[in-house]
Formats: C-alpha cells, sequence, structure tokens
C-alpha cells in the first residue's frame, strides 16, 4: 500500500523528468495524503511531456458521484480486469513522482511505528500510476472535468515484507518512457514492469509520529528517530 508520501518543488521535478512545468508549485510537500492535489507527469501522443495537477483517489468516468478515498492504491495483479481501472492500463498510464513514502509497521498492542521509504542515493521515486477524468453530471459539458490518479502497487521486496504486504510499483529511469509514450496500448506490455524494486533500491528509515496526521506538514516528518531497517 502506498497512502502518504513526500513531493518536492513542481520544477525539479519538471527538470528530472524533462517536462513542462504546468502547475507550478514552489512548496515541498511532506505529508501528501489521499483526495488532495498530487503532481504528476504525463505525455500526451504529440510526445509532449508535463507535470500538471491531478487528485489523488481515483474517480471513474462512469461514476455517478465523486468517490472516495479508498481507490488511492490499486493492485497491479488485478488492475487489467477490475471494473474501476479496466481500461486505463492501456491509455491512461501517468508517472507520480516522490522523494520517498510512508508506511507503519504494527508493533505491541494497537501501536505503530511510521516509516520513511526512499531512495538510498536521494533520487527521487517514479511511482507507476493511472489516471481517469470525470465529468460532474450537474454541470454544463463544457466545464473542466476532475482529473484524478491511483498509484499501482504490488508484492513487496524483501525490505518492505518487513513492514507491510505491498508496496508501490516503482520504475525505473529506462522505462519511464516506456510507461509514458501513450501510443504504446498493448496492455501485455506493461505487466514485466509491475514488479517489486530491488532490495538494495530504497531504505527504510523509523520516524516520529507527527505522520500520523495528515494535517500535519514540514520537513521533521522525515527526521529519523532510529537507524534505518537492514536489508
Amino acid at each position: 500500500m502506498c497512502g502518504r508520501f513526500t513531493q518536492r518543488p513542481t520544477s525539479e521535478i519538471a527538470e528530472i523528468f524533462a517536462a513542462a512545468d504546468r502547475l507550478d508549485d514552489a512548496s515541498a510537500h511532506f505529508n501528501v495524503a489521499p483526495t488532495q492535489q498530487i503532481a504528476v507527469v504525463v505525455e500526451r501522443p504529440d510526445k509532449a511531456r508535463a507535470v500538471v495537477g491531478y487528485r489523488w483517489g481515483l474517480v471513474p468516468f462512469w461514476t455517478k458521484g465523486r468517490a472516495s478515498s479508498h481507490m488511492f492504491n490499486a493492485r497491479a495483479e488485478t488492475v487489467a480486469v477490475r471494473p474501476p481501472f479496466r481500461g486505463l492500463l492501456a491509455k491512461h498510464r501517468l508517472i507520480v513522482p516522490a522523494d520517498g513514502f510512508y508506511e507503519w509497521r504494527r508493533g505491541p498492542g494497537t501501536t505503530k511505528q511510521p516509516f520513511y521509504i526512499r531512495r538510498t542515493d536521494g533520487r527521487p521515486l517514479a511511482l507507476a500510476g493511472l489516471w481517469s477524468t470525470w465529468h460532474d453530471p450537474e454541470e454544463p459539458q463544457e466545464a473542466e472535468p476532475l482529473r484524478s490518479a491511483t498509484i499501482l502497487t504490488t508484492a513487496p521486496n524483501e525490505l518492505l515484507g518487513q513492514i507491510h504486504d505491498r508496496m508501490p510499483v516503482i520504475l525505473p529511469e529506462t522505462d519511464w518512457d516506456h510507461w509514458l509514450d501513450p501510443t504504446v496500448t498493448e496492455v501485455a506490455d506493461f505487466f514485466p514492469l509491475m514488479q517489486p524494486a530491488p532490495d538494495d533500491l530504497l531504505e527504510a528509515i523509523p520516524v516520529g509520529r507527527l505522520v500520523n496526521s495528515a494535517r500535519n506538514e514540514g520537513p521533521e516528518l522525515v527526521e529519523p528517530v532510529g537507524p534505518a531497517l537492514p536489508v
């Protein structure tokens, strides 16, 4: 599962992903939560790549009302057949850039220890995602649609398996172009990409419980409170 993550300013995201910055958000975000606007990387058929803002939590085009936040993740194993996501893998792919994400490990009793998971080299993570557009039936047809996104998850690698039974799909840089290319529509091409990340790519650092509330924000949320988990 991936329920919280961090993002750097969109100008930096645009530079890393060779995209135009259409969002122009100069802030770093340390506690991004479902239903909030997130920065995503999308590409049009003319190869124009851009950083734009989408709602985190998929609202399928056919729904009668805005969906709740529970569709902020989609399981890679079933994404091609489950009704909310069926058809999106072929034509509606995007990347969610993240400097890291949070996961919680259950401790004694009801306590849970939050961990911040990031790349060991400090580079951003390219999380595989899908998008959809939804038109409010009570609004005019020419009104701007709601654009929303979900993050794909898969089985954990050895490191994440110590914390949770799922992890987000993390795309290596060599696969960014293929994943974003809207002219590639063969679903079978993408299943090999939706695998657990290599065990040595990430580190999991215990952090304080401030992150437990989505109202909290700031760089102190990612400050370590102990040593990283061993792999």
